[in-house]
């Protein structure tokens, strides 16, 4: 991967906070839900409930895709990124408390929640890898794409 587009995928992902995740559910349809997330330079990482439905969908099958962008007042100002991705539970506690870590320090000015720190009995840290990077550059010309294979 080009260095000049590495350093444009991850400005995106550290500027931002939330994303669009699409899962597969059992039935073959697509979900999608926006989810809080931090990154560890191209690995981002995400926390959803255990009993939730992405992470049934997650564990049936790991592909996901996402989106991370603005939403600026001129159309010629679009930039974002959309990626393919493989999900892993994060199972190794080192990992997961430093994605809990990670997750915490994207909320600055959070003021106290007044709750305990979540364990893996309650949530599901999923690492996501990605495959492939879609770089949407308006400014490059009306809906110009770079695809990258990472």
């Amino acid at each position: 991967m080009d260095e000049t587009v590495r350093r444009k995928i991850l400005r995106l992902l550290d500027q931002h906070r939330t994303t669009r995740i699409a899962t597969l559910r059992s039935d073959g349809w697509p979900q999608v839900t926006t989810v809080g997330y931090a990154n560890d330079g191209l690995v981002i990482y995400f926390l959803c409930g255990a009993d939730s439905q992405k992470a049934a969908n997650l564990a049936k099958d790991d592909r996901v895709s996402l989106t991370v962008d603005d939403d600026p007042t001129q159309v010629m100002d679009i930039v974002g990124l959309s990626m393919a991705a493989r999900a892993k539970l994060v199972t190794n506690p080192a990992e997961f408390e430093k994605a809990l870590r990670l997750l915490i320090s994207r909320y600055p000015n959070q003021k106290s929640l007044d709750l305990p720190m979540p364990n893996t009995s309650e949530v599901c840290v999923f690492r996501l890898t990605p495959t492939i990077v879609s770089l949407l550059d308006y400014s490059k010309g009306f809906g110009h794409t770079d695809l990258i294979a990472c």
